[in-house]
């Protein structure tokens, strides 16, 4: 699939890193000139510069043949307006938005956004239910009606999975992890790869599996 990524926070580099590792097509679209030269060290070619909620700049990235666009900037109306171009002008297939007010879940629903993911909504339902663990499963990314999370998870110097390596780690059934955020660098995981303390790990999971995930690696 040719998926857009609109906006290269945490998520947008996150999400990319995944589905290049899953042999998707993608391109990152993002506005700030001081961030290029860093993603472009991941990314290569697939990065371009621009503003993703004009219509200029999406006939550039190509969105007349994108399968999927996922707008996740910081800003819930810029997130709505690209989805909204996306749909209305370049007849994309599916549209992704980040919302930080999860009460605006309903608007972006009623405006022909496909999905939704609200950080606020994510952040509350950890601290109503996981505020009394020591380590913590961030979810990054939910999509609405489907039955997988991307989420994040440090691990502290008494995982027991510290100083192993990849392949000798048994998963959960269906679980994959997607990169490592070690300080400044992004690591893609290969069966040699060796897990540190303060390592940062993104993985692909059912929904539903956090805490398995967190018993292996905690």
């Amino acid at each position: 699939m040719y998926i857009i990524i609109v906006g290269a926070g945490k998520v947008g580099v996150n999400l990319a890193t995944m589905l290049m590792a899953q042999k998707h097509e993608v391109l990152l679209i993002e506005k700030n000139r001081t961030k290029l030269p860093e993603l472009r060290n991941l990314f290569g070619e697939s990065v371009m510069e621009g503003t993703g909620s004009r219509v200029q700049v999406l006939k550039e990235g190509g969105a007349n043949r994108a399968d999927v666009v996922v707008a996740v900037t910081e800003k819930d109306e810029d997130n709505l307006i690209i989805c909204q171009l996306a749909k209305t002008i370049f007849h994309c297939r599916r549209t992704i938005a980040r919302i930080h007010d999860p009460h605006q879940e309903d608007v972006f629903a009623k405006l022909g956004v496909d999905a939704t993911v609200s950080s606020t909504r994510i952040i509350n339902s950890l601290i109503e239910e996981q505020v009394q663990a020591e380590d913590m499963v961030i979810p990054l990314l939910t999509l609405r009606g489907g039955n997988v999370e991307i989420i994040e998870f440090e691990l502290s110097s008494h995982s027991t999975v510290v100083g192993k390596k990849i392949k000798e780690i048994h998963l959960l059934e269906g679980s994959i992890l997607i990169s490592i955020l070690r300080k400044e660098e992004v690591i893609l995981p290969k069966g040699e790869t060796e897990l540190h303390a303060g390592d940062r790990v993104v993985a692909l999971i059912k929904k539903g599996s956090e805490s398995g995930i967190k018993a292996i690696l905690s």
